[in-house]
């Protein structure tokens, strides 16, 4: 197993996924991660990548009830397609999995891991108004008519 599958067990071991699903999906997705040696951990994976790494070591999809989701809908055929949802729904760029986010890494820096900056939100800049769009009073320009087969050029 990789070592991004060891910390994914290591927070559930430390039951970090029961009370901080959010802060968990936030710290995998959007957070550089280095365990005690200074190895990465991870650079930030995926969606599909989390998704289908819970899938894999079978995480239990009651814990996406924390989110606002049924964990009874769930086919247990589909839970890379549950997981991913669950992400989807945790909003792992909101300032709430970033206050959850700060929780579960302070929970794990006893441990000797270290975590990158969180991304810098993306706000659009105010500082210039849009440009109008001004329309042509002019009209286009008609189109040139399409030649028939066996007609003269001219």
């Amino acid at each position: 197993m990789d070592k991004l599958g060891h910390f994914v067990q290591l927070l559930e071991s430390r039951k970090v996924l029961n009370a901080k699903l959010r802060g968990a999906f936030h710290v995998l997705v959007g957070r550089k991660i280095h365990d005690a040696s200074g190895a990465e951990v991870s650079g930030g994976a995926t969606w599909r990548e989390v998704a289908a790494l819970f899938r894999d070591l079978r995480i239990d999809v009651q814990l996406i009830g924390q989110l606002g989701l049924d964990p009874t809908t769930v086919s247990p055929r589909d839970r890379g397609r549950c997981w991913y949802s669950a992400i989807a729904a945790a909003r792992p760029d909101s300032a709430e999995a970033r206050d959850e986010a700060e929780q579960v890494i302070a929970a794990l820096t006893p441990l000797g891991y270290r975590f990158g900056p969180a991304p810098a939100a993306s706000k659009p800049s105010l500082s210039s108004p849009p440009v109008p769009v001004v329309e042509s009073a002019e009209e286009p320009a008609a189109k040139p008519k399409k030649k028939k087969p066996g007609e003269p050029r001219a």
